[in-house]
């Protein structure tokens, strides 16, 4: 598996933040082999722009330490599973 690292970016106002959140909690539980972080986007705006961030939620998912894909739409926990899962191979 390769190493990956996924930043979770929210604002703690944000509705669909707080769903996507408890999304992320599931995802972490089914890849124990890839690393989540969380970053509130109002105490890091910085990276926002380092990273050409468009809104909340987003996950950010890196291999070997390089953005290779942002996620805005979490449709479902299946969707982003796949999606993490391939990346990780």
């Amino acid at each position: 598996m390769m190493i990956v690292k996924v930043v979770y970016m929210y604002t703690p106002l944000c509705g669909t933040c707080q769903v996507a959140s408890r999304m992320v909690d599931v995802l972490e539980q089914l890849l124990p082999n890839i690393t989540f972080e969380r970053q509130d986007l109002n105490y890091v705006p910085d990276k926002a722009i380092e990273w050409h961030i468009e809104s909340v939620p987003c996950l950010l998912i890196f291999k070997h330490g390089k953005l290779v894909k942002k996620i805005y739409a979490f449709h479902s926990v299946p969707h982003v599973y796949e999606t993490l899962r391939k990346l990780a191979e």
